[in-house]
C-alpha cells in the first residue's frame, strides 16, 4: 500500500511562531511553496499559507500599521495533520473533502516529519498515467507482431 510518508517532503521549511510577515515572504517566493508550517520545539502548533499572509498584508495596509505583524496572530491554530503511515487514497481523500491546499504529516507527538501537497498528488497521479500509457503502448506492439 502507497503512503503519505511515501510521498511527503521529509525537508519541510517552517515558520516559528514570532517570524513576521517579510520572513513568511521570503520563505514562500524563495522556495516556491504556498503553504508553511509552523512549529514549536518540532511540534507542528500552526500552518501559514500563501492565502494567509495575503489576508495579513491587506489587514495591515488597511489600518496603515507600520508594526510588524506575527505569524502567531495569522496562522491557523486547528490544523488538520496526517500520521505518514495513513494510505495515500485517504490522504488523496482528506485533501478533496475538505478542501486542504496540503497535509502536515506527524508522528505520534506532533512532532512535524513532513508534508504532502496537491502537487505531490499531481505528480503521482501524472507518473501513474505515463506509466500506464507506456504501458498500453507496449502492449499495442506486442499484439501488432
Amino acid at each position: 500500500m502507497l503512503t503519505v510518508g511515501d510521498l511527503m517532503t521529509r525537508d519541510v521549511i517552517t515558520l516559528e511562531e514570532t517570524d513576521d510577515l517579510v520572513r513568511v515572504d521570503d520563505l514562500l517566493k524563495l522556495n516556491h511553496i504556498r503553504h508553511l508550517p509552523v512549529v514549536r520545539d518540532g511540534r507542528l502548533v500552526g500552518l501559514v499559507s500563501h492565502r494567509d499572509l495575503i489576508r495579513a498584508l491587506a489587514r495591515q495596509v488597511a489600518s496603515s500599521g507600520a508594526e510588524p505583524i506575527a505569524v502567531a496572530s495569522i496562522m491557523s491554530r486547528d490544523v488538520e495533520s496526517v500520521r505518514p503511515d495513513l494510505s495515500v487514497r485517504d490522504g488523496i481523500y482528506k485533501l478533496l473533502d475538505h478542501r486542504f491546499g496540503c497535509l502536515p504529516v506527524v508522528d505520534r507527538d506532533r512532532r512535524l516529519v513532513g508534508i504532502v501537497t496537491e502537487a505531490d498528488f499531481m505528480r503521482m497521479a501524472a507518473r501513474l498515467m505515463d506509466a500506464a500509457q507506456s504501458r498500453g503502448s507496449e502492449e499495442a506492439g506486442v499484439s501488432a507482431h
